[in-house]
């Protein structure tokens, strides 16, 4: 009986060693990826400081290398290299930039304002480029990449702008078509909308 009771202790201890062990290499994983979260976000903030420095090169630098080691883009991050952008003449890539922040913070967001005043520009002096026919090479779009959609974890539809029907004009008047990609209220979820950057997205219906 006493042979039975100390199997049994060894046994619990052995098991007790082996779920420490596993808890200790779960926090230590924990610990490595806020360590290196924490190394971006300061990376991003250099970015930021370069910016508004006038270095835009130096911040292009900054912020490439936060968009090429982070699992999921801070919606912050959309803006901050959309205005970039901008500064170094990348219209195309500004707007594509500016517009996700816009579709992910709407009108409440921090930069929303300044966001929609610099897409406008973006968009202006985009045309005179295109006139020109002299497009900037090397541009780096947010398709590439996931976008964190924030603790919603959704993104207003930019495809019916979160009216869930789509309007044509037609021949007879407008029709009206449900819109094939986002829920009855308009919402994509964030891995659908991911999905829809990339093409990925099948419709509905």
């Amino acid at each position: 009986m006493m042979k039975y009771f100390i199997s049994i202790l060894v046994t619990c201890s052995i098991a007790c060693n082996v779920f420490g062990q596993q808890d200790r290499v779960g926090e230590y994983k924990l610990q490595q990826e806020q360590m290196k979260k924490t190394a971006l976000l300061r990376e991003l903030d250099s970015g930021v400081y370069f910016m508004d420095l006038g270095n835009y090169a130096r911040a292009d630098e900054k912020f490439q290398y936060v968009l090429e080691n982070v699992k999921s883009v801070p919606s912050d991050l959309t803006f901050f290299f959309g205005k970039n952008s901008f500064n170094l003449s990348k219209y195309k890539q500004s707007i594509d930039w500016l517009n996700k922040y816009i579709q992910l913070k709407g009108t409440n967001g921090q930069y929303s304002s300044e966001a929609v005043s610099l897409m406008r520009k973006a968009e202006a002096e985009f045309v005179k480029e295109k006139s020109q026919a002299s497009e900037q090479a090397g541009e780096v779009l947010s398709a590439n990449y996931d976008i964190d959609c924030g603790p919603s974890g959704k993104v207003t539809c930019p495809v019916c702008k979160g009216d869930h029907v789509i309007t044509k004009k037609g021949a007879f008047g407008p029709a009206y078509k449900t819109c094939a990609y986002c829920n009855e209220h308009g919402w994509l979820t964030c891995e659908e909308y991911n999905q829809l950057l990339r093409g990925e997205l099948a419709p509905k219906n």
